[in-house]
C-alpha cells in the first residue's frame, strides 16, 4: 500500500509541473497565497482587535447569563426555605452556586415592584459585607412586611394552650419588666432577646433602658448626648456593678512574741477580706473578715444580713472633669439595742464611755479590668468621724492608704439575680 501511495502522488506532482493549463496555474497560486496569509499573524491592528474582542465580549455575555441563573436559582431556593420545603431548597442552592460559586455575596436583596417575582420579599441590604448594620430596623421591616397585623412571635408547633405570642404587646412589655426586676439584671433582658425577633424588639424598647439609667444616675443622666441611645448609655458609661460583688484581699506578714527561752520568734501570716455590695438604690454593704467569699458572699444576697461585723450605709457616683468616675460611700456600723447596751454597762463599768458614733468615708476609683466593664475599684480615701453625742464634737482620723488597701475585683453571683422581687 505504501508504494501504490508513493506512486500516485509523485503522478499527481508530475500532471501538475507538466500541466499547460494557465487558469489552473492561476487558481492554484492564488489558493496557496490566500492560505499563507491565514497562516501569517496579521500585522494590523484593527484585524488583531477584532480577534481580541470578540471572545471577550462573548465571555461577558456569557458570564452575566450565568450569574442571572444562578440568581433566580438562590432566590427560588429561598423560597422553598421559608415555605419549609428543605431538600427542594437545598437542590436549588446547588444549582446556583454551580453555576456561580459566590452568588450568596453577589445579590442585592430588593423588594421589586411586582409580588410575584422570586425572591420578592426581601428587603434591600445595603452592607456590602452581608451584615447588617441595624439589626432592629431590620426585624421591625421584616415583621410588617410579613403581614398588615403583625405579632411579636409565631409559634413553632401546634398548640392547643393560649401562646404568648396572643398578649398585647403592652403586657409583653410589663413581662419584660420583672425580667430586668428593681435589681437591674439587664444580662437576663439580653439573653432573652435571643428568642425570636419580636423579642429582641421588645428588649430593645427604649424606656426599659432609660428606667434602668434613671435608677443607676438619677437626675444625672437627663440628657442623652453624647451617647446615641440609652442602652449605649448604660453599657458603655462607667458605673458599679449590681449582680455580684467587689472583693479585695489582703495578705501579709506579722511578728510574733519571743518564745521563753529567746531562741525563736514565731511569724505569722495574716489573710482577710474585704467585701463590697452595692445596691440600685443607693444602698452599700462593707464588710471586714477573714472568712472565705464562699462562705461569705452568700450572706450578702440582702441587705437584711445578720452579720454583726458589716458596716451599712449608701453611695453615690461621682464624674471629675478628668473623665474618671469615682465611687464615694459612707458607711456605720448596724445600731444595736439601747436595753442590751444598757445591759452590758450596767455590769461591766459604773462610768460608761461616752457615747459616739463612727462612721467610715470611703473614696474609690471606678476602672474596667481584663474582660469586664467596671470591674475594678482603686482606694483613693479612707477615714474615720467619731461624733460625740454629748458634745456633737467630730473627730476625723485619715488612714495611709499603704500596700494593705489592695483593689477590689468584681466577682458575677449569679444567686442575686435568680429572684425578681419588684419590676423594674
Amino acid at each position: 500500500m505504501a508504494e501504490e501511495n508513493t506512486d500516485i502522488g509523485g503522478s499527481i506532482e508530475d500532471e501538475d509541473e507538466g500541466s499547460d493549463d494557465p487558469n489552473l496555474q492561476l487558481e492554484l497560486n492564488a489558493f496557496r497565497a490566500k492560505w499563507m496569509s491565514e497562516l501569517k499573524p496579521s500585522c494590523g491592528a484593527s484585524g488583531l482587535s477584532d480577534r481580541l474582542l470578540r471572545p471577550k465580549g462573548l465571555k461577558r455575555t456569557q458570564d452575566i447569563a450565568r450569574e442571572e441563573k444562578a440568581t433566580e436559582l438562590f432566590l427560588r431556593a429561598v423560597q422553598e426555605e421559608q415555605n419549609g420545603a428543605v431538600y427542594e431548597a437545598i437542590k436549588f442552592y446547588r444549582m446556583a452556586m454551580q453555576l456561580v460559586p459566590d452568588i450568596e455575596f453577589k445579590i442585592n436583596y430588593s423588594r421589586p415592584p411586582d409580588a410575584d417575582r422570586v425572591g420578592g420579599n426581601y428587603m434591600e441590604d445595603n452592607d456590602v459585607d452581608g451584615e447588617i448594620e441595624d439589626l432592629l430596623a431590620y426585624f421591625e421591616q421584616q415583621l410588617t412586611l410579613e403581614s398588615s397585623f403583625p405579632k411579636i412571635c409565631t409559634p413553632e408547633l401546634e398548640m392547643t394552650h393560649m401562646h404568648i405570642s396572643a398578649l398585647p404587646r403592652e403586657i409583653l412589655m410589663y413581662i419584660f419588666r420583672w425580667v430586668v426586676s428593681s435589681d437591674l439584671d439587664m444580662r437576663a433582658l439580653e439573653q432573652l432577646s435571643l428568642v425570636c425577633r419580636g423579642f429582641y424588639i421588645c428588649a430593645r424598647d427604649p424606656e426599659i433602658w432609660r428606667l434602668a439609667c434613671l435608677r443607676v444616675w438619677g437626675r444625672n443622666c437627663t440628657k442623652l448626648v453624647p451617647f446615641k441611645s440609652w442602652r449605649e448609655m448604660f453599657l458603655q458609661r462607667p458605673r458599679v456593678r449590681f449582680d455580684g460583688v467587689y472583693i479585695s484581699k489582703t495578705s501579709y506578714i506579722r511578728q510574733g512574741e519571743e518564745s521563753l527561752d529567746g531562741f525563736y520568734r514565731a511569724w505569722h501570716h495574716v489573710e482577710f477580706y474585704r467585701y463590697l455590695r452595692f445596691f440600685p438604690d443607693g444602698h452599700v454593704i462593707m464588710l471586714t473578715t477573714p472568712e472565705d467569699p464562699l462562705a461569705v458572699v452568700p450572706r450578702l444576697r440582702t441587705r437584711n444580713t445578720r452579720m454583726d461585723s458589716v458596716l451599712l450605709g449608701h453611695f453615690r457616683l461621682l464624674q471629675e472633669t478628668d473623665n474618671q468616675t469615682k465611687v464615694f460611700a459612707v458607711v456605720c456600723k448596724k445600731k444595736e439595742e439601747k436595753a442590751t447596751e444598757f445591759q452590758r454597762n450596767r455590769f461591766c463599768r459604773r462610768n460608761p464611755a461616752p457615747e459616739a458614733e463612727h462612721t467610715f468615708h470611703v473614696g474609690l476609683h471606678l476602672s474596667s479590668g481584663g474582660r469586664q466593664s467596671f470591674s475594678k475599684l482603686v482606694w483613693i480615701h479612707h477615714s474615720c468621724h467619731i461624733t460625740y453625742k454629748l458634745t456633737g464634737e467630730t473627730v476625723v482620723t485619715a488612714f495611709d492608704l499603704d500596700t494593705m488597701y489592695t483593689p477590689f475585683l468584681f466577682a458575677r453571683v449569679k444567686s442575686y439575680t435568680a429572684f425578681s422581687e419588684q419590676p423594674l
